[in-house]
């Protein structure tokens, strides 16, 4: 066990693995305040998402204040599934990693890379400004407030 999730709080049968494998939407916040939607790949207890100067002015909040905080949530009224995932910690913009990279997005667009938008190809593994950000949490909390669904009589 990373000694950093000692200090987070999962609730009880939370499968924190599990819920962040999902392609979900995190929102990224840094100060200023900025909220961003951003696709992201957790691995190694850290979040990960792609940026560059070209498409995104992340780089130049976080240089100026690299604190952050990360919040993935799911909320399906059909299931009564709600749960949600907040993290903090600061957050850093690391050098390009192709396969890192590629893994993060074919979690949304698929495996096959040749079926992906050719966005997502050329102003990612095309431009030389693209970084990947990175954020360890300091603090995690991760809840289960599900409800349970009744038909209407």
């Amino acid at each position: 066990m990373n000694w950093m999730r000692e200090r987070w709080s999962i609730e009880d049968g939370f499968d924190l693995d599990v819920f962040l494998a999902r392609p979900l939407v995190a929102h990224l916040a840094t100060t200023g305040p900025t909220v961003r939607p951003i696709w992201f790949l957790w691995e190694e207890d850290t979040f990960w998402w792609l940026t560059g100067s070209s498409w995104s002015n992340l780089a130049e909040y976080l240089a100026r204040d690299p604190h952050a905080s990360v919040v993935v949530d799911s909320c399906d009224l059909t299931t009564g599934e709600v749960k949600r995932v907040t993290a903090r910690g600061v957050a850093e913009i690391v050098a390009f990693d192709q396969e890192r990279a590629h893994r993060k997005l074919e979690r949304y667009l698929g495996g096959d890379d040749s079926t992906w938008d050719p966005r997502f190809t050329a102003e990612t593994f095309g431009d030389p400004t693209a970084r990947l950000g990175r954020l360890q949490p300091v603090t995690l909390n991760a809840r289960d407030i599900s409800f349970q669904v009744h038909a209407n009589a």
